[in-house]
């Protein structure tokens, strides 16, 4: 099947699950949309009736994703899970856009996106009503922008996902590393890395000839090239714009519920971060600075180490990132497993494991532990069993798991810069050049 057969088929597929889901909401005790889709409807039905949408509790979220859904009160209720749905195979396309762009064969990057469009976690996050396919799609379309040369639509929109999803932010230090001088010239298209095979080494990057005489102050001003600055400085005004008008629309509550809670979120409720316990433990104490840093030291530590090692990689290192970001996090759900399934296709055209066994055995492996902790929170939330600490170990089995997984997968990987090296001249021009970028 072509590209586009699979988009029309995937889109069926998903029309048939929002009508189903209409079903059976009506007809069976268990729903079939996510809760949360609730409180994006109620917030949204507020945001249009003239009201906060942080009247409505537990809505945690930007004001945007409520306007986005005024439409539920006005067209249908189902307007939300069409509009993430849409999301979701524009994700889609997308990951066919960067692929394409890298001179991926035409069957690879088939295969890559049915690893998106029918996997069954994926269709039934939008269908089910969650909105991370708009994020995911915001997230592949700054690779897109970078990869031709747009640092100000990069900015902008990177600027607005970190607003509208605070994780984002994670992704900062990777795109400023990747616009390195060496590689990117602002107001040109970069030349891109291309694919070169499974199992061969990507295309050899040249080295940078720099005359020794002023080699030291051309690296420190390549530091502050006009592209980094410009990026730097469009993402954060367009982050603070947004933030300002929903501040000046509803004050304190917006920047406690919508930004500031998700930095300092103690949940007690089970779920499949190690930390969990201990919160659920210590839950009527304040926990002590010291406490709050140490949760994040990890975190931080596998984040520095994955950008130093793959930012050059882009994807590669954004798939990285966000797979050790969610498996340290101290608090995990489901639905924030999506933010790297959409990363995975871009990276599966350079990696060099085999289905048959290792990638099968890492693929049972994750689901595996994954379905162990589920039958332990299912005895705990629904038959009231006092399994917490069994609930626990499942958690460590379950980070032990992602953490494997992911060492295989880098160590399968073929390292692949986004961007070709540029070759330097010891000429004049190169070192006016070098001083213009300040």
């Amino acid at each position: 099947m072509d590209v586009r057969s699979l988009l029309l088929f995937s889109a069926l597929l998903r029309v048939l699950l929002i009508i189903y889901g209409e079903w059976q909401d009506a007809h069976m005790e268990v729903r079939y949309t996510d809760v949360d889709y609730l409180v994006f409807s109620d917030a949204a039905s507020l945001v249009a009736s003239g009201k906060s949408p942080y009247q409505r509790s537990t809505y945690r979220y930007s004001p945007l994703l409520a306007f986005l859904l005024v439409p539920n009160s006005i067209i249908h209720p189902s307007w939300g899970k069409f509009l993430f749905s849409a999301s979701d195979l524009l994700v889609g396309l997308f990951i066919h856009t960067i692929l394409e762009l890298r001179k991926v064969p035409e069957n690879l990057c088939a295969c890559a996106l049915m690893v998106w469009l029918f996997n069954p976690f994926t269709f039934s996050i939008g269908t089910r009503g969650n909105c991370e396919p708009i994020v995911c799609a915001m997230i592949l379309w700054i690779i897109i922008c970078l990869m031709n040369g747009k640092v100000l639509q990069a900015a902008f929109w990177y600027g607005l996902v970190v607003h509208f999803r605070i994780y984002p932010i994670i992704y900062s230090i990777p795109i400023i590393l990747v616009l390195d001088p060496h590689c990117f010239r602002y107001g040109l298209k970069p030349a891109l890395s291309s694919w070169v095979g499974q199992g061969n080494s990507t295309q050899s990057i040249p080295s940078t000839a720099v005359p020794d005489s002023c080699g030291i102050w051309i690296a420190l001003t390549s530091m502050f090239t006009r592209a980094r600055i410009l990026f730097g400085l469009i993402s954060g005004a367009v982050f603070f714009a947004f933030t300002g008008l929903f501040f000046y629309l509803y004050r304190w509550e917006f920047l406690h519920e919508a930004l500031l809670y998700h930095l300092t979120r103690t949940d007690p409720r089970h779920n499949f971060s190690i930390y969990f316990y201990h919160i659920y433990l210590h839950y009527e104490h304040e926990f002590s600075v010291v406490e709050r840093l140490i949760s994040f030291l990890p975190q931080f530590l596998v984040q520095l180490v994955l950008i130093i090692c793959f930012a050059q990689d882009l994807p590669f290192c954004f798939f990285a990132q966000t797979v050790a970001f969610v498996a340290f996090n101290k608090v995990i759900t489901a639905q924030y497993f999506v933010w790297f399934f959409c990363l995975l296709p871009l990276i599966l055209p350079w990696s060099n494991m085999k289905l048959k066994w290792t990638g099968l055995s890492c693929i049972l492996l994750w689901m595996g532990t994954q379905t162990h902790w589920l039958t332990w929170g299912y005895l705990l939330e629904f038959k009231g069993k006092n399994v917490f600490l069994e609930l626990w170990i499942a958690s460590i089995l379950f980070l032990a798991a992602n953490t494997f997984v992911l060492i295989k997968i880098i160590r399968y990987h073929t390292y692949s810069p986004l961007f070709q090296r540029l070759e330097f001249s010891s000429s004049d021009n190169d070192l006016r050049e070098g001083k213009k970028s300040i």
